[in-house]
């Protein structure tokens, strides 16, 4: 895909002070707000720290920012569930996310099931569906069966495989060290990009866990699978990142 729109710092109204990526022009045949990733490769997400689940160690309803190579806020995303899920399920438990612009327009929207996570359930494994702002699915990430290399594979509305997610054996940060987990091509073979938990600084990483996230990926991949792969590390976070009290 070609450069459809700029990069130019603004102001958000709402939020005085912080500086929101401006939408680019309308492109034919593109999902609403997904046109800020035409010009994207890069990502990086914070979640954002709760000083309820700090102090008291509940689980809260995740929020992350999601801000390009420049600085530049691109989205928001808030998780939506319920309390008593939370407390039942714990890290495998279903929500919704809903990803939104400055505006807090709808732009992507991620439905994770209730489901197991294990090797010794391979029936039912983890998966979500990712859908744009009118409800049409763009895709989904599904959780493939692996004694201990964690593996998912990212297919389109069709069903298709599109990319493989591979991650690591240890998905500790052990060492200091980001965790990464590769992007390949369908076949499984050439790494086309990663997402990586990075590293956060050992008190973070001890006492909290509000994590930072890399992604990279083609810079000409289709915007409905860039939207996918977000979803894909909404997923990672929940299935390995969040803390076990």
């Amino acid at each position: 895909m070609g450069s459809h729109g700029h990069h130019t710092v603004v102001t958000n109204q709402p939020m005085s002070g912080v500086a929101w990526m401006v939408r680019p022009a309308l492109i034919p045949n593109c999902p609403p707000g997904l046109e800020y990733l035409t010009t994207i490769d890069q990502i990086t997400i914070y979640q954002k720290k709760s000083l309820l689940k700090i102090f008291t160690g509940c689980e809260t309803r995740n929020k992350f920012t999601l801000v390009n190579n420049l600085g530049q806020i691109i989205y928001e995303a808030e998780e939506e569930s319920d309390c008593l899920i939370r407390f039942c399920f714990g890290r495998i438990r279903p929500y919704e996310m809903e990803v939104r612009d400055n505006h807090g327009n709808r732009i992507i929207h991620i439905y994770r099931r209730l489901a197991c996570d294990s090797c010794l359930f391979p029936c039912y494994l983890q998966k979500i569906e990712v859908s744009s702002a009118d409800g049409a699915v763009l895709g989904t990430v599904e959780q493939e069966w692996s004694i201990c290399i964690p593996k998912f594979t990212i297919r389109d509305i069709s069903g298709n495989v599109i990319l493989r997610l591979r991650g690591p054996c240890i998905t500790s940060s052990c060492c200091c060290q980001d965790v990464v987990f590769d992007l390949l091509s369908a076949d499984g073979e050439t790494e086309v990009g990663h997402v990586s938990k990075q590293f956060s600084g050992v008190i973070t990483e001890l006492f909290t866990d509000a994590d930072r996230f890399g992604v990279q990926f083609p810079i000409d991949l289709d915007v409905r699978v860039k939207a996918v792969v977000l979803g894909a590390v909404f997923l990672i976070n929940s299935m390995f990142f969040e803390r076990r009290d």
